[in-house]
């Protein structure tokens, strides 16, 4: 993976804290993190390139009326006062290299010196074991502060975490081994034969991302909903208000903004 500075732009080492999607139903990462971007006018710093990664091309994302600067498929954005550098993803990872493009994007966050990775994802509302809604939307968390996957901060803010997670599962126990580099990444097509409804969730992006980045030794949170296809603006501004709940910013400041015209 390289990255390219776009010209007369720098990194700022204060934005130690990445905030990214991993794709998934409904694009809620994605959106969430577009309105993140909007709504806190960070400025886009670079792109990154990865042949992982499917190529694509767009208009402007974010400009209210096209200005003509190209949308890339990886591009890194950051705000300074918010202390925050983000990467939006807009097209999706080459089938069976998941991991690859994860381990590259942990070593672009070791480079550039991060120190808490935010990833932002959506589950199959169809595959929600207990709904409830009496709190309405609700936001689930895994997080590698503790082996089990809870963190105390997560908690407190009223999230549950993420029952489905257990390390001595075997898909994510070979997730963590591929990351850790002492696995061949061929070797996975011997358990796809083998695989029950308890590795949904371990080969989901979110997944793969999270392990790689555990296994470079940064903090990492994935913030995650479940939803369905469809209109998923709710659901958007629902994970990008925990995101904001997370690095201690107010989500006011995105409230009635929508950057996708």
């Amino acid at each position: 993976m390289d990255f390219n500075l776009e010209e007369g732009k720098h990194l700022y080492n204060e934005c130690s804290t990445l905030i990214l999607p991993a794709l998934s139903i409904g694009n809620v990462g994605q959106l969430a993190v577009d309105l993140l971007i909007a709504s806190s006018k960070a400025d886009r710093v670079g792109y990154l390139d990865d042949p992982n990664v499917l190529p694509c091309v767009g208009n402007d994302a974010y400009a209210p009326a096209p200005q003509g600067d190209l949308a890339l498929p990886l591009e890194a954005y950051e705000s300074p006062s918010s202390a925050l550098t983000f990467i939006q993803q807009r097209s999706p990872v080459v089938k069976g290299m998941m991991v690859e493009f994860a381990k590259n994007l942990a070593d672009f966050a070791v480079a550039s010196g991060k120190k808490h990775i935010v990833i932002l994802s959506s589950l199959d509302f169809g595959r929600w074991q207990t709904v409830d809604m009496s709190s309405g939307l609700q936001i689930y968390y895994l997080s590698n502060t503790n082996v089990d996957g809870s963190d105390d901060k997560c908690e407190k803010l009223g999230w549950k975490k993420m029952k489905e997670y257990d390390p001595n599962q075997k898909l994510w126990k070979y997730l963590n081994t591929l990351a850790e580099g002492n696995a061949n990444q061929d070797d996975i097509a011997s358990l796809e034969d083998d695989l029950g409804e308890e590795d949904y969730y371990p080969s989901l992006p979110f997944a793969a991302m999270f392990s790689c980045f555990k296994a470079k030794g940064l903090k990492v949170t994935c913030l995650l909903c479940y939803c369905s296809e469809g209109d998923n603006i709710p659901d958007a501004f629902h994970l990008a208000e925990a995101a904001c709940n997370l690095v201690g910013l107010t989500p006011d400041t995105f409230k009635g903004i929508w950057p996708i015209q």
